[in-house]
């Protein structure tokens, strides 16, 4: 598998597995925690592909701002992801490694590629979706079973 597809099957993966998620924080009753992780992810999404774009507004985008009301939080995270489904179906393995300039937290010029960027955006997702995961069960709601591989094993016998 190429690169490309890999981060592409990842993202689709974390995204069919946060909406699942999303499913879960709408029957809590206090999700206040999880909606804030959740519009972190949203931001992270948006930010870092301003950062890629060159948009002059990404320095002062916030990680954190907004939260978004749960009902857009779907609406939101679909939003966040097409740029980058979008940036990922267009560009080769080559393309993906070559380094973009941005402006980092410190004001600084700062440099990494789209391709360690978006895996940067998943593994980041996995972190706050186990956050969640936790924030679910201490409201004691069962969790999802929300591990890769329970999207690709299958049982023989």
């Amino acid at each position: 598998m190429n690169f490309a597809k890999y981060l592409l099957e990842t993202f689709e993966f974390n995204s069919r597995t946060n909406k699942n998620l999303l499913d879960k924080i709408r029957q809590l009753p206090e999700p206040e925690e999880c909606i804030r992780h959740f519009s972190h992810l949203i931001n992270s999404q948006y930010k870092w592909m301003a950062r890629i774009i060159h948009d002059p507004e990404a320095p002062a985008m916030s990680w954190w701002d907004p939260v978004y009301p749960l009902d857009q939080l779907g609406i939101e995270w679909e939003k966040s992801l097409q740029p980058w489904l979008k940036l990922l179906g267009s560009k080769t393995e080559k393309e993906l490694s070559v380094e973009v300039e941005f402006i980092g937290y410190d004001g600084g010029t700062w440099a990494a590629s789209p391709g360690d960027i978006a895996l940067q955006l998943n593994y980041h997702s996995i972190h706050h979706r186990a956050q969640i995961q936790m924030l679910i069960r201490k409201q004691n709601v069962e969790p999802d079973f929300v591990d890769y591989i329970g999207t690709r094993y299958r049982k023989l016998s």
